[in-house]
């Protein structure tokens, strides 16, 4: 295999990080339209005539849901306004680096969303400790898909050679940094 087949792209710093620009908006996109879903109906709930009923816990619930919410969607947005900001100032890189961070920590905070979420409307909907089970169940499940997976296919292998090398302009994966070695 020739050295140039192995190392992946051909790409400069500044294709690359266009191309994992372009990769990560596409990634927003689906779950920036997810979490303006959720957080519209998380809005729409305290409008509604049965809030007034709530347990004083799950007010709490709700309250905790709407801020997490809310710190989803600033996260998930955030790169965005990063870019904005920083267009023209030959920072494609770092951008790419950062708001691939804010991008992880949104997903974080959209687990934690979810999860609110989730128990909010179980505990409405059944009024027992089932509500939990079904919530801790549903967490394992999204900790599985979005995190768990992904990490299986890197430590076996599986995700393919990888077309970002450490200090050459940083994977949007990669939380270090370019040049970092890590």
């Amino acid at each position: 295999m020739s050295e140039t087949r192995g190392r992946g792209r051909e790409e400069t710093q500044e294709e690359r990080a266009d191309r994992q620009w372009t990769e990560l908006l596409q990634e927003l996109r689906v779950a920036q339209t997810g979490v303006q879903i959720l957080f519209g109906f998380l809005l729409a709930v305290v409008f509604q005539s049965r809030f007034e009923d709530l347990a004083p816990v799950d007010r709490d619930i709700y309250v905790v849901t709407v801020m997490l919410g809310a710190a989803t969607a600033a996260t998930l947005i955030g790169p965005v306004s990063y870019h904005r900001l920083l267009t023209g100032r030959r920072m494609k890189p770092q951008t790419v680096i950062w708001a691939s961070r804010m991008t992880v920590l949104g997903l974080v905070l959209l687990f934690c969303t979810m999860c609110s979420t989730l128990l909010l409307i179980m505990r409405v909907a059944l009024h027992n400790q089932v509500a939990l089970w079904l919530v801790g169940a549903m967490a394992l499940w999204f900790l599985a898909c979005w995190f768990l997976f992904p990490l299986w296919a890197i430590a076996k292998g599986r995700s393919g050679p990888r077309d970002d090398r450490p200090g050459d302009g940083g994977d949007t994966g990669d939380m270090s940094g370019p040049g970092s070695g890590a």
